[in-house]
């Protein structure tokens, strides 16, 4: 039985998935009363990847059909009504109808629930991506020079949530992550995209080891933190 609900949506330039952590800080009006209406009302809204327009001041902007909810975690009031607020994703949802857009986008959603698959089957597989992925992640940390407390979860189900979380590759991507309808096929495209990153990593490292060190007059890491955020992004999810 399809169970349908309705959602206030926040669309934006990223992909949250469930068991995910999203920071915000919500700022334009129509999103500060959409906030405060959940708050008063003690709901989740749903945070949608944009296919097509702006993050902000784009009342047409065309989201992705599949997205998550975001319950709302810790919530700081800002000057002019504005909100700091964390957010953990929860439940994946398709875009059934768009409701209104004025002030917000407001739709009708089904939710997703994970395709029944033989968790045997699964098994191996998630031990082999996790293992992959650990690899990954030792090689992003030696390259980044950070320091990183990761736990991997047991369950199948939530670890290919958060390698699709944690990998650095374009939203696009984790998008189709999200919208695969069972384990076994997210952690085989995961250990796919694990395949190719990790000998680009390994490269990198190794050019990186070449490289003589250059004195800079300016703050540590600035020049180096540019370099690598064009290849891995600002920063990668510890959630």
């Amino acid at each position: 039985m399809t169970l349908t609900s309705r959602l206030r949506l926040f669309p934006l330039n990223a992909v949250l998935f469930p068991g995910a952590i999203l920071n915000l800080h919500v700022f334009e009006p129509r999103y500060r009363q959409m906030i405060s209406e959940c708050l008063d009302a003690n709901e989740a809204f749903g945070v949608v990847l944009i296919r097509e327009g702006q993050e902000a001041g784009d009342a047409d902007v065309m989201p992705h059909d599949v997205g998550t909810t975001a319950e709302i975690c810790d919530v700081t009031p800002l000057p002019a009504g504005r909100f700091y607020i964390s957010t953990t994703g929860r439940r994946r949802f398709r875009i059934r109808d768009v409701v209104s857009r004025d002030p917000y986008l407001l739709v009708d959603v089904d939710y997703l629930e994970e395709e029944v698959i033989d968790r045997s089957a699964i098994v191996e597989l998630s031990e082999e991506v996790c293992d992959e992925f650990r690899e990954y992640l030792r090689l992003l940390v030696e390259f980044s020079g950070t320091s990183a407390d990761f736990d991997v979860p047991s369950d199948p189900v939530d670890a290919s949530f958060l390698i699709g979380d944690a990998l650095q590759v374009a939203d696009t991507m984790k998008q189709r992550l999200l919208e695969l309808s069972n384990t076994q096929q997210r952690l085989t495209v995961e250990l796919g995209f694990l395949r190719r990153l990790l000998p680009q990593l390994r490269t990198l490292l190794e050019r990186k080891a070449e490289q003589a060190p250059v004195a800079r007059d300016d703050a540590p890491g600035g020049g180096f933190r540019a370099h690598q955020e064009q290849f891995f992004g600002k920063h990668f999810s510890l959630n």
